[in-house]
């Protein structure tokens, strides 16, 4: 049991985020959610929403409480086009909402999180993307890239008062995603890629999330964690 704590959970509206914070929510923690939209939260009472849009500046956080025990930001972005097709437009927005969004994020809170008597833990985002290869993902791959050494380095130097790591999924079913399972035909073609034969559910996903922020983490800092169904490191051949 982790015992009740406060977490901000940025884009903890939809998709792995939502599950990251009803997870968090059962276990009677105190939760915040920044968020542009709220209306997936109204059955979870006592979460308390933010309206927070990662693209702002300065980003406004009022309403947090004084203390934090951990973050984690959700916010990102799936834009597969061929490298040729891509505008340095599409290379700033993917850079804003994956990477400088992170950055005013962690800034916003470091000194509530520095307060935190037992040390914090922040929980990023990167894709399976940056350590495998993928065609038409340079926008979004090289964002994330930023974020695993951003993720290392901030480990480095706020250690040992605050832990940062990244999760690595691949696709996994969410709204972000739906464009790719958008048919049972993609759906299928998608699970096949992965060693496990299946897509990632946010269940999955969140449930490591949670994991990083509790106290059975406390000797994991600077890390990035795969979670991909075997495509990061495995090839099966039949």
């Amino acid at each position: 049991m982790m015992g009740t704590k406060r977490f901000l959970i940025a884009g903890g509206s939809s998709g792995i985020g939502l599950e990251i914070v009803k997870a968090l929510h059962e276990k009677g923690n105190e939760i915040y959610v920044g968020s542009r939209t709220k209306e997936q939260l109204e059955d979870l009472s006592g979460v308390h929403h933010l309206p927070l849009d990662v693209t702002e500046d300065p980003l406004n956080l009022e309403g947090l409480p004084d203390v934090l025990n951990g973050m984690v930001y959700c916010p990102g972005t799936i834009r597969l086009k061929p490298f040729q097709r891509l505008t340095i437009d599409d290379f700033l927005e993917d850079l804003q909402i994956n990477f400088l969004g992170a950055i005013s994020t962690i800034q916003a809170c470091l000194t509530r999180l520095r307060k935190s008597k037992t040390g914090a833990s922040v929980v990023l985002f990167s894709t399976v993307a940056v350590k495998t290869g993928m065609p038409f993902h340079a926008s979004v791959a090289g964002a994330k890239a930023a974020v695993e050494g951003l993720t290392r380095s901030l480990a480095a130097e706020f250690a040992p008062r605050i832990r940062f790591n990244a999760i690595a999924p691949s696709l996994t079913d969410t709204p972000l995603a739906q464009n790719l399972l958008s048919s049972e035909e993609k759906r299928q073609a998608s699970a096949n890629r992965h060693p496990l034969k299946r897509i990632g559910t946010p269940q999955e996903i969140a449930g490591l999330a949670v994991h990083l922020l509790s106290d059975a983490s406390t000797w994991m800092t600077g890390q990035i964690f795969h979670i991909d169904g075997g495509m990061s490191d495995l090839r099966t051949f039949r």
